[in-house]
């Protein structure tokens, strides 16, 4: 063993390591193994070969310096706020709102779905519970209508995944902490780009189902004839718990009243109070939420401590360095390395979760950010912005696997339609992303006028 770690240190470079290290991680995750076990496994034994006996302190104090983070107790708690939320019914009467108001224009189901998914992102944050809200209140409504199979999937998947990117996502949550950012200060920075992919999206399937009016048929008359008043009346009705949500969580950040994990807090607090003035509060959907909050939390928390020790070891062999060295190198100057960053996290999420990239790689490249003269903030968003892909791109696509997990057999929807409805919709993305390099106000208006 002494002699193998002896030929390590002597014969592998810090650019060699780096890629056996990374190859490590993508072919453990290609067999099939959970990344948090592989991630971990790596680390451990490439530390052990690169470092000894040097690797158990480094190891163990990156571990409990991660489990320790206050900033990440936000997660749980944000979690159990979009749990909860979910088990009130807010969305149900949302939609119902919306149905009557927009039936009547092609492509209404899929605006209203796409419009509800913008909301229940303020108020969620968690991918998996967005699309299976989206899934199980509006699918099966613009399916019955004979909506297009594609559009229809790839509205409700576009929709459920703005809540990794609206505050309060958990995947800012992560980011702040591994790319030391103000979490509060990203939390404002998302809600103009998290708009405008919303809008972007809904102008998508107005324009196309104008064109196309066959794909998208209107609600009948007779199921929207409603006084005008009382629609308003039931829009209002629905908005205003998820609006006073919002304020209660992004209120008290933006005013400067509490930091992101006691405003976390507050949420958990707010949504119990709806559930409960809605009726669907109980003991054993306490014991559901709870245990659902425990599995997500476990789960994002065992990936960040395994993770945040590989980049322990990854950075003290010297491959940060290697790998920065690498983006610097890029031809095109500070342009051509920001390129290469964005290509690196677009591949990066065919293949790993995104809650592993965050916790793997961004601890490597954020600090490039001061170093090719960009805004730290502005940076870090980007990045956020272009992982909003990685939940649907296959292989690794959570969102598609989630909704071709929920759709019934009856339904006649197949992966190939979910595939077919996402791809315009990255599309999408990628012209928010030029939107927000040409205008980088889009990202840093909002924090600079934060209260501190």
């Amino acid at each position: 063993m002494s002699y193998l770690r002896g030929l390590q240190l002597a014969d592998l470079s810090p650019e060699l390591l780096a890629i056996l290290m990374l190859g490590g991680v993508l072919l453990g995750v290609f067999l099939g193994y959970p990344l948090a076990i592989v991630v971990g496994a790596v680390g451990l034994l490439v530390g052990f070969l690169v470092f000894g006996d040097g690797a158990t302190p480094l190891i163990y104090d990156r571990l409990f310096t991660q489990i320790n983070n206050y900033t990440l107790l936000a997660i749980p708690l944000f979690v159990f706020m979009g749990v909860m939320l979910e088990s009130s019914g807010i969305t149900d009467r949302l939609y119902d709102s919306l149905y009557v108001l927009l039936g009547g224009f092609h492509g209404g189901l899929a605006v209203a779905t796409i419009l509800i998914g913008t909301v229940m992102a303020a108020c969620v944050g968690i991918v998996g519970a967005s699309v299976t809200m989206l899934a199980l209140v509006a699918l099966p409504s613009m399916l019955s209508k004979g909506y297009d199979k594609a559009l229809a999937c790839g509205s409700v998947c576009a929709g459920g995944t703005l809540g990794q990117l609206i505050p309060p996502s958990i995947l800012l949550v992560i980011y702040g902490p591994m790319a030391l950012v103000s979490v509060g200060k990203l939390f404002m920075g998302a809600f103009i780009p998290g708009f405008i992919l919303s809008t972007l999206y809904c102008l998508y399937v107005a324009v196309r189902c104008r064109l196309h009016p066959e794909l998208a048929p209107v609600v009948s008359l007779e199921e929207r004839a409603i006084p005008a008043r009382v629609k308003t009346q039931m829009l209002l009705k629905s908005l205003l718990p998820p609006l006073l949500l919002i304020l209660a969580v992004l209120g008290t950040i933006f005013f400067g009243i509490a930091p992101p994990t006691e405003a976390a807090a507050v949420g958990a607090f707010a949504a119990t109070i709806l559930a409960i003035i809605y009726r669907s509060f109980s003991l054993q959907v306490l014991r559901q939420v709870a245990e659902r909050t425990f599995r997500v939390a476990a789960m994002i928390m065992l990936i960040g401590a395994l993770s945040f020790a590989f980049t322990g070891v990854f950075l003290g062999a010297g491959c940060g360095k290697a790998v920065e060295a690498l983006i610097l190198a890029a031809p095109g100057g500070r342009w051509g390395a920001f390129a290469l960053v964005m290509l690196i996290m677009f591949l990066l999420g065919f293949f790993i979760d995104v809650i592993g990239i965050i916790f793997i790689i961004v601890p490597i490249v954020a600090p490039l950010a001061p170093a090719l003269g960009f805004d730290p903030l502005w940076f870090g968003m980007m990045i956020m912005i272009n992982l909003q892909m990685a939940f649907m791109t296959p292989p690794f696509a959570v969102t598609i696997f989630y909704l071709r997990g929920i759709v019934k057999p009856e339904w006649g929807v197949t992966m190939g339609d979910i595939m077919r409805g996402v791809m315009p919709f990255v599309f999408l993305i990628i012209i928010g992303l030029v939107l927000c390099t040409l205008f980088p106000e889009l990202i840093t208006w909002l924090p600079g006028k934060m209260i501190r």
